[in-house]
């Protein structure tokens, strides 16, 4: 109901194979900005599945929506999506003892995304 109302994205992340790996949604709208989230990759995910997802739902978010900021929270103790935020280069912005909150902009995903796209491009993708 939230996604046909327009409130969510939801989109299923697939190999090229078209096996499903994944998810990933994008809510919380308002005029300027989104959370990105619910983001789950499984076990048969090929190379580089986490960057490629991450660079198309950001561009959904940014270029298709036309939307300004990501915000993102994710649990303390999920280091490898932490570092991989701050690889991607987001910016914390705030932490509870449980969450750590970071921030993605619309400017800074345009730079940072000839970066993202030149891994991608590196060789082969199952």
């Amino acid at each position: 109901m939230r996604e046909s109302a327009g409130q969510e994205l939801y989109y299923v992340i697939e190999r090229l194979d078209g096996v499903r790996c994944g998810t990933v949604r994008l809510y919380n709208f308002t005029p300027n900005d989104f959370t990105w989230g619910s983001w789950i990759l499984d076990a048969s995910k090929p190379p580089r599945a986490a960057l490629e997802s991450a660079v198309l739902s950001f561009g959904i978010g940014f270029h298709d929506l036309g939307l300004g900021v990501a915000n993102v929270d994710v649990q303390v103790d999920n280091t490898h999506a932490i570092s991989f935020y701050r690889r991607f280069g987001m910016t914390e912005v705030d932490r509870t003892a449980e969450e750590i909150f970071f921030r993605y902009t619309n400017s800074s995903f345009a730079i940072d995304r000839a970066r993202h796209m030149a891994i991608l491009e590196k060789g082969p993708r199952q």
